[in-house]
């Protein structure tokens, strides 16, 4: 067994932080590097599943990635312009707010059909083709359509099919099969305390359990841990860590 202590700044680290109106985001740390895929920045997970997503579906020169990691500075410098563009109704439903952008955490990606014109803030990815395998397929590589259609007064952000992001594995899979946006996600792990019930997945012939530790605002969280075991833990950027857990019992 390890003994794990969580400092109260690891609850904004992690890839199922939630980034949106309530909640901003830090800067990301240097400790956790950027790989470039084609012409973005993505946090080396996110890249490398990101890629053997792409390579399953058979997606390279036919989806390009149009945005990814983006600084304060840049996604400063989009509102702004959106904003001067399109104007203030257009700009709160279709960019985050500079602080409270998914982009600036280096686990979002925008995607969009090749093709000689790609627009920037609204590229084309429909639910057909190319475009739907990827969709498909995303959960089982960790990403998530963030901005489904139907979830605006959830998400406050408008449908938004080309915006993908990076939330792990089994994590996609189980938004998927639950039906949950990141922030119901969030909500629904607090059924699910450390200590006295996890969520159960199997995948991969292993199980998996997840569960939800309340984080200690001024101190670290003490957490134990099956080292011998694969795991891992996330903050969610609200007030609390999710663990993740891939259990020695296989399942058929």
């Amino acid at each position: 067994m390890k003994a794990l202590r969580l400092s109260p700044d690891q609850i904004h680290e992690g890839s199922l932080i939630l980034v949106n109106r309530d909640y901003g985001c830090m800067e990301p740390s240097p400790s956790h590097p950027f790989t470039r895929v084609a012409p973005v920045l993505l946090k080396r997970r996110a890249a490398v599943l990101f890629t053997g997503l792409m390579d399953a579906v058979g997606g390279w020169g036919k989806i390009v990635p149009v945005s990814g990691y983006r600084t304060l500075a840049e996604q400063t410098n989009i509102w702004n312009h959106s904003l001067s563009e399109h104007g203030k109704a257009f700009t709160s439903a279709y960019v985050a707010f500079p602080g409270h952008s998914e982009h600036q955490t280096g686990l979002a990606v925008d995607l969009g059909v090749k093709k000689e014109h790609i627009d920037f803030l609204c590229p084309d990815f429909p639910d057909s083709g190319i475009c739907r395998a990827f969709r498909r397929r995303a959960p089982e590589y960790g990403f998530i359509e963030r901005y489904p259609s139907g979830r605006e007064k959830v998400t406050g952000i408008g449908h938004e099919p080309w915006h993908f992001r990076y939330v792990g594995t089994p994590h996609g899979e189980i938004m998927e099969k639950e039906g949950l946006t990141l922030e119901e996600y969030i909500l629904f792990l607090r059924g699910f305390p450390r200590g006295k019930r996890s969520y159960l997945f199997a995948a991969g012939g292993r199980q998996i359990a997840v569960s939800w530790l309340e984080a200690r605002p001024d101190e670290a969280t003490l957490l134990t841990v099956d080292d011998r075991l694969p795991y891992s833990v996330s903050g969610d950027n609200v007030n609390g860590f999710i663990i993740t857990e891939w259990r020695d019992t296989y399942v058929s």
